[in-house]
């Protein structure tokens, strides 16, 4: 699974690095944004957040990994946990203040708010199972946090069809292959939250 996981987040990592550098003053390889220009603080902090929680995220997966209290899994999550909330709250910052690209519009806008703040609510349910000491229910929780916080990889292939047909600046069709992405992400997350339920049972 971390093969695939880390290959699905390939695009927005590239993207990523791309604009990282373009930030800290190297050659323009991608069309400049005043968004991200403007702002570039929490541009910086979603995108190395994003990498350190789509890479190290799906290492999660990996059940020899999970293995004993002084486990990699138990260690990565020190990690993994704030920068999911750093990819989440950043999002919803960017989504807030800065200036809209031309193919976003005010649905767009709405539907960033939602999937952004259930990410930031899956975060905060799984510290409290955490503290709890309920590992199942934080881990279904970090799964579908996951799921969530990995989406522009699937948005980045669900975007295609409607950017070849009406256009990259389509508001319409961008707005429902995002929120596509999104649910896509949160149904896969569900099939693995269930499918260990039963591995339990």
């Amino acid at each position: 699974m971390p093969p695939a996981l880390i290959l699905l987040t390939s695009i927005p990592i590239t993207t990523g690095a791309l604009r990282l550098t373009q930030l800290s003053g190297g050659p323009a390889i991608m069309p400049e944004a005043a968004r991200f220009t403007e702002f570039p603080l929490p541009v910086i902090a979603h995108i190395v957040a994003g990498v350190v929680f789509g890479v190290v995220g799906a290492f999660q997966f990996v059940p020899a990994l999970r293995r004993g209290r002084r486990s990699w899994h138990r260690a990565a999550g020190y990690v993994l946990i704030p920068a999911g909330f750093v990819v989440a709250l950043s999002a919803l910052w960017m989504a807030t203040f800065s200036d809209l690209p031309p193919g976003d519009g005010p649905a767009l806008l709405v539907v960033r708010w939602i999937f952004g703040g259930f990410m930031v609510v899956t975060l905060a349910l799984a510290v409290r199972a955490l503290v709890q000491r309920r590992y199942a229910v934080h881990g279904a929780w970090m799964t579908r946090a996951y799921a969530l916080g990995v989406a522009a990889g699937t948005q980045a292939f669900a975007l295609i069809p409607g950017s070849l047909i009406y256009g990259s600046d389509d508001q319409t069709s961008r707005v429902v292959a995002m929120t596509a992405a999104w649910l896509v992400n949160l149904a896969v997350a569900e099939l693995v939250i269930r499918r260990r339920r039963r591995a339990r049972a």
